[in-house]
């Protein structure tokens, strides 16, 4: 049989809430509880990743087509450069994120994805990534 989380999970997490708040701990489904909170933490890391790896992608379209730059590519980075600073501003410790490992990693992700939108070779964009972590997040940092 389907338990509320397994049938509605905006409902079970009401459900939730009310029980934290009047005290009923007993009652509580810990195991699905635990879970989501861990799924919390990866979410926010993941909308981050997420903005970093836009900006990646943008900023190598900008650098390998030059022919075919738009005003959506600068305002794609603009916008994800605001969401990166919302996302660290309101949950500070993402910033173990910002290391030359995540960098290389979502680089190598941006990479594919902008071969992909350019239809330029893979083997057109280095293959370690050309950018710091400040020119990443510099607003004003658009590669020539």
């Amino acid at each position: 049989m389907a338990t509320l989380y397994d049938r509605d999970i905006a409902l079970w997490s009401e459900a939730m809430v009310d029980l934290l708040r009047q005290g009923q701990f007993d009652q509580i489904d810990l195991k699905h509880l635990i879970d989501e909170v861990e799924d919390l933490g990866r979410r926010q890391r993941d909308r981050l990743v997420s903005s970093i790896r836009l900006i990646l992608q943008h900023l190598l379209k900008w650098q390998y087509q030059p022919e075919r730059r738009s005003p959506s590519w600068s305002k794609t980075i603009q916008r994800e450069r605001l969401n990166i600073q919302t996302y660290l501003d309101d949950t500070p410790s993402l910033r173990r994120i910002l290391t030359s490992e995540w960098l290389a990693k979502t680089y190598q992700i941006a990479r594919k994805e902008a071969a992909i939108e350019t239809d330029l070779p893979l083997s057109q964009f280095p293959t370690e990534c050309g950018y710091t972590w400040e020119q990443v997040l510099d607003d004003s940092f658009f590669p020539q």
